[in-house]
């Protein structure tokens, strides 16, 4: 989808803003997809830091800016003005860290309320990452994250590896198709006008449903059977 406002070979940049408890991988994950490196060594992120990649996803091209908050909470009054106009989150635990993944919906509220979004209308995606980790070492399996989506009303969720590189790319190419179909969306909303994107569109229940309820149970299950 191109808008009238872009010029047309101009690339679609995005926000992505990449949350979760410190040490899930969320930096190792950011470094994979940006130049394909992984530094098992690699320290917390301190802060806030981000990284642009060009990228060219069913015909469009986009510029992701994807930033990565710490986890830590010493550090929150320095990630959250960063949540300000973000485009797609991605909430991201361990499965072999039940704690972290508990802590998704503190941070699916954090992004809400300081990102000043509707939650149910946003493209959130939960990443699972480190499943290259033993099954002994796992602690939450698909079913479970699969419960946790459709209560809190997430469309995707999918399990990478930043060590392996497995899924990484595919975890960002599903949250750039996440968001485009909800900005599709939001356009037929608006009658086909054209979309500013400085300020908030609020969606009414109709297209709530078509672009973050309608498909999801169709979308989990489509996931789940991937990662069977």
């Amino acid at each position: 989808m191109t808008s009238p406002m872009r010029p047309k070979n101009k690339n679609i940049l995005l926000k992505v803003v990449i949350l979760g408890d410190g040490g899930v991988g969320k930096s190792c994950l950011m470094n994979r997809f940006m130049s394909n490196q992984f530094d098992e060594n690699s320290f917390h992120t301190i802060g806030v830091e981000f990284l642009n990649k060009d990228i060219e996803i069913d015909n469009d091209k986009y510029t992701l800016q994807c930033w990565d908050t710490a986890g830590q909470e010493r550090f929150k009054a320095l990630r959250t003005p960063f949540y300000r106009g973000s485009d797609i989150c991605l909430l991201t635990y361990a499965v072999n860290d039940r704690d972290s993944f508990k802590g998704l919906k503190h941070w699916r509220e954090e992004f809400i309320k300081y990102a000043d979004v509707d939650g149910d209308s946003f493209p959130f995606i939960v990443v699972g990452n480190k499943n290259d980790v033993s099954a002994s070492e796992r602690e939450i399996g698909p079913d479970e994250v699969l419960a946790w989506c459709q209560e809190f009303h997430v469309v995707s969720f999918i399990e990478t590896s930043a060590k392996t590189s497995e899924n990484v790319s595919a975890a960002f190419i599903m949250a750039v198709r996440e968001w485009k179909k909800c900005e599709r969306n939001t356009d037929l909303t608006d009658g086909g006008d054209a979309i500013d994107l400085t300020r908030t569109v609020q969606l009414d229940s109709r297209s709530k449903s078509s672009c973050c309820s309608g498909n999801r149970n169709s979308q989990l299950r489509q996931t789940h059977e991937v990662l069977q």
